[in-house]
């Protein structure tokens, strides 16, 4: 559970709002890669870019142990990230895109189908989760069994409970996974900002 308290703010409801609005008028739109739906949106340019941050030529993951490139990418074509790589933006952009709708996105769909149903903070939450810490241990989690039972607020507090890294709690994972920091906002503060007062 939280090691924090977990709230609503303004700077999650405002980000919520500026996706939404982003999205008005495109009733019967179908999504793909390229046109992704509003949760994996606010997902990638709220949670996910500004947490993993944009590395234009591959890197040492000291916590993860291997290489990584654009916005924590770990493959690429199905292979490893190999060192010394460089990409421009334009490729992180659309591998990032890809990636969450494809391999995020609809997985954790077809394993909690109602999260369908669950506000958009709570599927950008979990697409953000998936994206960080793996698709089968979302699936397997206590967020995965709370959005199955219906119960947002539980499923987002649920989440917070992958903030270690070798065992051991590490605070920017916490943060990450809470209430964020000055600059980001955090998996459950958005999470719980979409919800009804």
């Amino acid at each position: 559970m939280p090691i924090n308290k977990i709230h609503q703010t303004k700077r999650g409801k405002a980000a919520i709002a500026a996706v939404l609005a982003a999205f008005v008028g495109t009733a019967g739109v179908a999504f793909t890669p390229d046109t992704p739906p509003p949760a994996v949106v606010l997902a990638t340019d709220n949670l996910i870019k500004p947490w993993e941050g944009l590395v234009l030529e591959s890197h040492w993951d000291r916590f993860a142990k291997i290489y990584d490139i654009g916005y924590g990418e770990t493959r690429i074509n199905g292979k490893p990230v190999p060192p010394g790589i460089k990409i421009t933006k334009e490729q992180a952009e659309s591998m990032l895109k890809r990636r969450v709708y494809d391999d995020y996105y609809k997985p954790i769909l077809k394993c909690a189908p109602n999260l369908k149903n669950a506000p958009i903070s709570v599927q950008a939450s979990a697409i953000s989760g998936a994206y960080n810490f793996g698709v089968g241990g979302w699936c397997g989690s206590g967020m995965a069994r709370k959005v199955q039972a219906g119960d947002w607020r539980a499923a987002c507090e649920a989440q917070t409970a992958w903030n270690k890294a070798g065992g051991q709690v590490v605070g920017g994972l916490v943060k990450r996974r809470e209430m964020g920091d000055a600059q980001r906002i955090g998996e459950a503060e958005l999470c719980v900002s979409g919800l009804p007062s």
